[in-house]
């Protein structure tokens, strides 16, 4: 380093030290604030209410409301199914809540699901009231607003896309109305099973306490027998069921396998299903009755031939 660079060197640290004896004392006077230590000048607001009116009328286009088509209007009335889809949904944010401890509990006032679903309904609703109306000034001006039956029209997705659509769409709701009705048939069948299980607990009452009677009558507690036209009520009831039931296993069948109970067997291909054929033995071919020899007697015989 030569001897210019030290003194440049000394000047720069020099003039550091200067600055930041300023700085601090400049901070000691309170000259110095938080911030960024610079000047602004403060534009004041001017709120040009009649400048703004007079811009607005020199750019404001003077046109038939057909141009415009703007419209101010309140909302429609809530439909049936709207106000069902909200309860399910309410309904079903509830239930959400109830069976998740992990999940706080919200207000359905508070909650942002449902504030968007209400949000989304307003939107419709008003676009609903703005269909209605606008279809009514447009009839008052004598526009038609259906289109002809004869007018083509290009449109952006092309007709296999839109078909494509048709299709997902139309499975998804066969999906859905099958999972309904599997589900509907599910519910039934576990009713059927309650109502049977009640019917049969109530029939092994009953007969308990016919029986029961019936030891009371033979140990004179009991004077009369009018408990036995009852129970033969219930045995009638019984024999009508079970005859029901007999009617239902003779139509439907007993459940169970039913693939490939109609296939044909060598039995059945001969002709010979209804013929006996004898029994195979499975082993000796000895006479029946017959015992079979020892080995030492069966190892003599042997030894003679």
């Amino acid at each position: 380093m030569t001897e210019l660079d030290i003194q440049d060197s000394e000047s720069e640290f020099y003039s550091e030290d200067e600055s930041e004896e300023e700085l601090q004392e400049a901070f000691a006077r309170g000259d110095l604030k938080p911030g960024l230590n610079i000047e602004y000048q403060k534009r004041e607001k001017a709120n040009n209410i009649s400048g703004l009116l007079a811009k607005a009328d020199e750019i404001k286009l003077d046109l038939p409301w057909v141009e415009r088509m703007d419209m101010i209007n309140d909302l429609a009335p809530l439909a049936p199914e709207m106000a069902i889809a909200l309860e399910k949904h309410e309904q079903k944010r509830a239930n959400l809540f109830k069976g998740n401890a992990k999940i706080p509990y919200v207000r359905p006032e508070e909650d942002p699901v449902l504030n968007d679903f209400k949000r989304e309904m307003l939107f419709h609703r008003q676009a609903q009231a703005a269909v209605i109306e606008g279809i009514r000034r447009l009839h008052e001006l004598g526009i038609k607003t259906k289109r002809p039956d004869d007018y083509f029209a290009e449109m952006a997705k092309s007709d296999e896309h839109m078909q494509k659509i048709r299709a997902n769409l139309m499975a998804k709701q066969e999906g859905q109305a099958k999972s309904e009705r599997i589900r509907q048939i599910r519910e039934q069948r576990k009713m059927g099973k309650i109502l049977a299980k009640q019917t049969k607990v109530q029939r092994e009452m009953e007969k308990k306490d016919m029986l029961d009677k019936l030891k009371k009558f033979r140990k004179g507690k009991l004077k009369n027998l009018d408990f036995l036209e009852d129970a033969k009520a219930l045995e009638a009831k019984t024999k009508k069921t079970a005859e029901k039931r007999k009617q239902r296993d003779k139509k439907f069948g007993f459940g169970g396998k039913k693939k490939g109970m109609k296939r044909n067997t060598k039995a059945s291909a001969a002709g010979l299903e209804n013929t006996k054929l004898p029994k195979r033995r499975v082993g000796s071919k000895a006479a029946p009755g017959s015992k079979r020899l020892g080995k030492s007697r069966r190892m003599k015989n042997k030894s003679k031939k």
